[in-house]
């Protein structure tokens, strides 16, 4: 069963047919490349923040914010599809925030084909919905 309140932030790197999949799911999704087309990595993660939208990228940099430099975070999923594996990535994300949603705020994730990985980050904050 999907959480009612969780929200994406898709990066400007993240496939467009992931946005289309998880909105035709009932999900809010906003895409960056709709709103603030050419931001970096440090304002992207604090509007997701902000909004307390986990955000869905396919940027590694994304790591190093949160892990690194302790940038705050709603939370993060990197995803690490391979070509030959492309045409499954909408299903995959999906079934990920149908079936793990109340494991994707505040975590660290990262999406293969056929693996999810979950990371917990002390400083990932938890924020009322806006």
């Amino acid at each position: 069963m999907r959480t009612p309140t969780l929200r994406f932030l898709a990066d400007e790197g993240c496939d467009f047919a992931v946005v289309r999949a998880l909105r035709a799911a009932g999900f809010d999704v906003v895409a960056v490349c709709e709103i603030m087309s050419g931001s970096n990595d440090s304002d992207i993660i604090k509007l997701s923040h902000a909004g307390n939208r986990v955000l869905l990228t396919e940027d590694k940099d994304f790591g190093w914010l949160v892990f690194v430099s302790h940038a705050d975070s709603a939370g993060v999923v990197l995803i690490r599809f391979p070509g030959n594996a492309r045409s499954t990535l909408p299903g995959a994300v999906v079934w990920l925030a149908e079936k793990h949603a109340s494991e994707l705020q505040n975590a660290f994730v990262v999406l293969e084909p056929n693996q999810v990985r979950f990371s917990r980050n002390s400083r990932f904050k938890k924020k009322d919905p806006v």
